[in-house]
Formats: structure tokens, sequence, C-alpha cells
């Protein structure tokens, strides 16, 4: 047997050959010499050292809201668990979804964005109606509930039959926050993991302010959260880890056909600058968004998770599960990376420039470590990163971020 890098330099010598002969073989040689992200991250990247230049000049606020956050990120850790447990084990289930989930390993490996997130079609039906629910510092504000019925088909046909046993979640769902004088930059926003609520993101955010300043917001409900729930799951999300490692695959791919749809109906209205932003994981979720579509003038990921397989190993219990899971199935992390990285914002190039683009991470972040803000940086040449000396969920330092933030919004539009 030939050693790696014997094989490696064969494949090199061949393809420069070929290069002589055929001029555009540049693009095969870098796509062939170069392995993808999750084979070029360490298999214990979860493991290691991590930090920010905070770290000695906050040090109690970033050491503080890190071990609040330990402790707290165990309780969202059994929830996962306990969810992907159930829709594993169940019947013996496990097989199936791993032989289901190597079906999108070669399509992250080639890295073609428009093979994976395919173009949803014109025209989709969007029903309007005045916005209902909490109102609480939002006098003033012309708020609608946006509605239409997601033509979305998985991309994986192993997934269609538990698709076509949904109802809650083909219907894609959006509140709009719009002047109505005439079309205005306009902010899309993705919540978090069971955080669909508008007022939350409203109040996280400072969202009034920014529509007080001009801008017209839509928020946007992620597959399986608020009214996309289905009868019978526990609570806002639980769905998304609940119906096992193939519905977990196709629905980052569902939130980003409806959100292109959602910016269609915008340009449509006359929107010229759309921008995006997302906390957690609407964060991962934004980042996807800008490899994906190029209409964006600007995308803002807060704390964003990057590589979910890797936050997996390392937060309790899911760091016992997921091991036991993969040995089961004979794979390794890297493998493990790879049969998700469908729907990882690494795996393919950006669609806007890394100017356009400012990464928001905390300190003290232990369910999105900072080491995972800093691959996402590296994969924008040119993206800024703001660190404020708090935690995923408790953002100390958050005005001065929010002011940034703006300031950036106002440079793109």
């Amino acid at each position: 047997m030939h050693a790696p890098g014997i094989a490696l330099i064969g494949r090199a010598r061949k393809l420069a050959f070929l290069k002589e002969i055929v001029p555009c073989i540049d693009v095969v040689m870098e796509s062939e010499l170069q392995a993808p992200w999750w084979e070029q991250l360490p298999e214990d990247f979860w493991r290691q050292a991590d930090g920010t230049e905070l770290d000695a000049s906050n040090r109690l606020k970033v050491h503080g809201t890190a071990a609040i956050e330990r402790v707290l990120r165990t309780s969202l850790s059994s929830t996962v668990a306990t969810a992907m447990s159930v829709a594993l084990y169940k019947g013996g289930n496990a097989g199936h979804e791993f032989e289901a989930l190597r079906f999108y390993e070669p399509l992250a490996r080639g890295g073609d964005a428009t093979r994976v997130f395919l173009q949803p079609p014109k025209g989709i039906a969007i029903e309007t109606s005045p916005a209902t629910g909490c109102s609480v510092g939002l006098r003033g504000i012309q708020r609608f509930q946006l509605r239409f019925a997601s033509p979305f088909k998985p991309l994986n046909p192993a997934a269609q039959p538990q698709f076509e046993n949904m109802q809650n979640n083909l219907l894609a769902h959006a509140q709009h926050w719009c002047h109505g004088d005439r079309p205005r930059p306009t902010l899309i926003v993705i919540h978090g993991f069971a955080a669909d609520a508008p007022f939350l993101n409203a109040q996280a955010l400072s969202l009034e302010s920014l529509y007080r300043q001009g801008y017209d917001i839509l928020l946007f409900t992620y597959p399986h959260h608020g009214p996309r729930a289905e009868r019978g799951d526990l609570f806002s999300g639980v769905g998304l880890f609940g119906r096992g490692l193939l519905s977990f695959t196709e629905s980052p791919l569902h939130a980003i056909h409806d959100l292109r749809v959602f910016i269609d109906y915008l340009q449509e209205r006359g929107v010229e600058h759309i921008g995006v932003t997302g906390i957690s994981l609407g964060g991962y979720t934004a980042s996807l968004l800008a490899t994906v579509d190029e209409r964006l003038s600007f995308c803002i990921p807060i704390v964003p998770a990057v590589s979910p397989i890797d936050l997996f190993l390392e937060w309790w219990p899911t760091s016992v599960l997921l091991p036991r899971l993969m040995r089961s199935q004979g794979v390794n992390v890297a493998q493990m990376r790879g049969l998700t990285a469908v729907h990882n914002p690494l795996t393919y190039k950006p669609c806007i420039d890394g100017k356009r683009v400012l990464i928001i991470g905390g300190a003290g972040d232990r369910f999105s470590l900072p080491r995972h803000l800093r691959l996402l940086q590296r994969h924008w040449p040119d993206s800024q990163l703001h660190w404020f000396p708090g935690s995923h969920l408790i953002h100390l330092g958050r005005g001065e971020y929010l002011l940034r933030m703006c300031a950036f919004m106002d440079q793109w539009c």
C-alpha cells in the first residue's frame, strides 16, 4: 500500500502533465490536492485551547460568564441528546440514518452550492396579515405576518417520506416590520434554537431602534420552530433534532430555500439593499445564506455555531452519545463532519466579499467557542471579528457591538 504522501505526489505529477495539454486543469488540480475543511481540521479540534484578546483585560467578565455557561449548556446538550437518541434508536434507525447521510458527503466534497441549494420557483404567493403577539415597546411599528406554502423538496430522496408526513413545517413564516411608504433597506433576522419569539429577538438586537432609523425588518421563522412546529412537539425547535440526523441535515437546506423566497418577495417590492443577521443557529444560517445568495449587501453572524459535530463532542452528555454512535457505525470524527458538511458555510465559497461580513463573538462563549468563530473569519478573508466580554447567552458589552453593527449596516446600504 502506498503512503498517502506518495500518492499525493503521484497525483500532482499527473496533474502537472495534464496542465501542459489542458490549460483549464488549474481548477481540477486545486480540488484534487486540497482536502476539504473537515479533513484539514485536527481530529481533536474540540479539545484545543481557546482564548481571545479580551481574556486578560476582562478576566472576571469572560471567565465568570464562561463558568455560568458551562452549566447552562448541559441543559441544552441533554435536550439534544435525548431527542436524538429517541429518533435514532427507536426501531433501530441508526444504521438506516447513517446510510442515508452518505448521500450528502460527495455533494459537500464537490463544494458546488448550486447543486445543493436549488433555486426556488418564482411567483410564489405570499399571504399577508396583521401581526399578533407581544407588542411591548413596538408602538408605531407596522408589523405584518407573512406566510407561504413552501415548495421545498428534500435533496435526499430518503427524506421525502418523513417530509410528506409533516404539516406545519411545510408553511414558511416571517414577521415583516415595514414602513410602507417606500422600499427601504431591510435586515433579515434569523433566531437561535428554541428562541423564535419575535419580541425576544427584537429586545436582543434593539430592532425597534433600527426600525426608527429607517430600516425595515424581516424576522424569519426557522423550520420546526414556532408555528412551524408539528403537533406533539414538546417545545419549539425540538423537531430539529427529534426527527433524526436526516431531518437535521435537510432543515438548513429548507431554511435557505425559504429565505431566498422571502428575498425574492422583498426585491419584487423594490428593496435594493438586503442584509442578514442571526444569533447562534441563526448566525450559522446567516453565514450559510451568504455562501449561497449573492444578493445580500452584508452579513452579520452573532455567536454562530460553525462546526456542530465538534460542539457536540465538547458538550456533555452529547460528548458521550455521539462518540458511541460513531463507533457503532465505524465513523471517525472527520468522516462525521463530512457526513453533515453539506449545510456548513465552510464548505462553500462565499458569495459576498469578506469586507461585507462582520462576525460578532463572546469571549466567554462556551456554546459556540471562540475558535469556531476564527474558522469562519479565515473562511472570509477581510471579514471583521468583534469580541464582547460576555458569553453565548450573557451579552455583556452588547451596546458597543450594536453600535458597530449599525454603523456596518449603514456602510453597505
